[in-house]
């Protein structure tokens, strides 16, 4: 199974649409724990409809996402303190049942996780990968 990632840091809206249609992406995954941006267009219900629009589903799974003293650490750049908070997050019930989601998501049609972070490697989207999609082949794009 092949999984993208992509982060919309510094992107615009046709920039995302454009790299997920070269990739092949027919469904995004939100794994933001506050699907809020404000970048014009990358708000949850901005975002699904611009998509669908271009032919892309969207879904969103809150519980991957990073929870507030996980956001502050990646902001300061405290990669251990994310990658423990992270990790406890991801031990949660109902982090265990959306990563199963996910990945039954991607298994049905080519997905992409979207994040804030450009950076894979700096964000929660790739320990996300690592803990929960073993055997899979994780492709980053840039917008």
């Amino acid at each position: 199974m092949i999984v993208h990632t992509i982060g919309y840091e510094g992107a615009t809206i046709p920039e995302l649409i454009a790299a997920l249609h070269t990739a092949g992406v027919r469904r995004i995954i939100d794994v933001r724990a506050l699907p809020l941006s404000r970048r014009p267009g990358f708000s949850k219900s901005s975002l699904a409809a611009g998509l669908a629009e271009a032919g892309i589903g969207y879904v969103h799974l809150k519980a991957l996402g990073t929870p507030k003293p996980g956001r502050d650490a990646a902001k300061r750049g405290d990669v251990a303190t994310l990658r423990a908070v992270y990790a406890e997050q991801l031990a949660l019930p109902e982090a265990q049942v959306q990563a199963a989601r996910m990945l039954e998501l991607a298994a049905e049609m080519p997905s992409a996780l979207l994040c804030f972070e450009r950076n894979p490697s700096h964000c929660h989207r790739t320990l996300l990968l690592a803990a929960m999609a073993e055997g899979a082949k994780v492709v980053d794009l840039e917008p």
